[in-house]
């Protein structure tokens, strides 16, 4: 059985983090399914470089490695270990505010993965580029869905049905609770079923993560 929505994440972009708590809330209110699946930041901006932008290049980099973990993680526990490694792995980003994953990468997966009751050899993975094959596949359907211009998240509701639609986004500052968040995801998968292009503005709040 397909899922209802495909959500495309990289775990070091703040706002994905944000968008999946989110999609998360209203995942607590209805019953639908979500499959988690990868979208690479790295691989995206491969093509541009990261000329006077080592510092993107290191944090892209990192995202990179969680997404070959949590490759492992879906490789024993299915969608629900990406599930429950993205959870813990985001918390701790975004959430704490800790910068492991660019100093201690090893450790620092291999408490998360323990954390999301998995095994913390699933960290063993973040330098097995083996695990690249199907980051980049998920990475380039969810490209080919959106356009190319586009980072990260990209949502497809209802994936292989003939009302297909896919967004880059939605990318908000802070996480819709309760009815708030039905309302915007209602709202949300209207715009995208309508076959809207693009909707936006370049102002944007701060992220907060609580």
């Amino acid at each position: 059985m397909n899922a209802d929505l495909d959500f495309f994440f990289d775990p070091v972009c703040p706002w994905a983090w944000i968008t999946s708590r989110w999609v998360s809330e209203v995942q607590s209110q209805r019953s639908y399914d979500v499959s988690w699946k990868f979208i690479s930041l790295r691989m995206v901006n491969a093509e541009r470089g990261y000329a006077n932008n080592s510092q993107y290049e290191a944090i892209h980099n990192a995202g990179l490695q969680g997404l070959r973990v949590a490759s492992a993680a879906r490789s024993i526990e299915g969608n629900a270990g990406v599930a429950a490694f993205y959870t813990a792995l985001g918390t701790a980003i975004h959430h704490d505010g800790r910068r492991d994953l660019l100093e201690n990468p090893h450790a620092f997966l291999s408490e998360v993965a323990t954390s999301a009751s998995l095994p913390k050899t699933i960290a063993d993975a973040f330098t097995d580029e083996t695990h690249d094959e199907v980051i980049r596949f998920e990475t380039e359907i969810a490209l080919g869905r959106t356009g190319k211009d586009v980072g990260t998240p990209i949502l497809t509701f209802n994936p292989k049905a003939v009302n297909e639609a896919s967004l880059f986004g939605p990318v908000i500052s802070k996480i819709p609770r309760g009815d708030e968040a039905t309302k915007l995801w209602d709202a949300v998968q209207t715009i995208a079923e309508s076959g809207v292009a693009e909707i936006k503005r370049s102002l944007r709040a701060a992220p907060q993560f609580d």
